[in-house]
């Protein structure tokens, strides 16, 4: 039986830590580092060379969906398992599409985790079942990337200059924006639209 190495990217150090241990009771895996941030999953990828990195999605520094494509670059041939509480239909087409090979949510049992590695080490796409269910019922995300990215930088009551500074954009250009992303998701405010977009795991 070959051995599959694994990174665990975690903010939580219990979870981490205990994930680490049933893991490492397996005969056949073994956790070889674990990362607290996201802006230090790639380096740590790079330096270790995992079979398998696990990646939770709210990650201080940066967030786990967007490091699945610069780590399949980074290290190739690794496995990319996203393991997160939010189970949602729009992280996992994001997921998906970017590359991930596994999604899966922290309610499911570690002999479920273990069996999911090595079924993604052989190849296959493993994903939890009630939210592939969910997925197929899902609407598409209506938003643009652009607008995405305005509904994002609007959080945490960023005024229409702040964020224009931060995108560089012309403050009517966010205004089109905000207004677009308003109209599409049928809200009455930006406040509105944020919460609906973060709820299915649009942003």
């Amino acid at each position: 039986m070959s051995e599959t190495t694994i990174l665990i990217a975690e903010d939580q150090r219990m979870m981490r830590s205990a994930l680490t241990t049933l893991l490492d009771l397996e005969p056949d895996l073994t956790v070889i580092g674990g990362v607290e941030r996201g802006d230090e999953v790639v380096a740590a990828a790079k330096r270790l060379g995992p079979d398998v990195v696990l990646l939770d999605i709210e990650l201080p520094g940066r967030n786990g969906l967007d490091l699945i494509a610069p780590l399949l670059e980074a290290v190739p041939g690794c496995d990319v398992v996203i393991v997160t509480t939010f189970g949602r239909p729009g992280y996992l087409a994001r997921a998906l599409a970017a590359g991930a090979r596994g999604f899966l949510v922290k309610d499911d049992p570690v002999e479920q985790l273990a069996a999911a590695i090595r079924r993604v080490r052989a190849g296959e796409r493993v994903v939890d079942p009630q939210l592939a269910a969910e997925a197929l019922g899902a609407s598409d995300n209506p938003l643009t990337d652009r607008e995405a990215d305005v509904l994002r930088a609007s959080a945490e009551g960023a005024t229409i200059l702040d964020i224009a500074e931060q995108l560089f954009l012309s403050p009517s250009t966010v205004r089109n924006y905000l207004s677009n992303a308003i109209g599409k998701l049928g809200v009455r405010n930006r406040l509105e639209a944020l919460t609906v977009a973060r709820e299915r795991g649009w942003l």
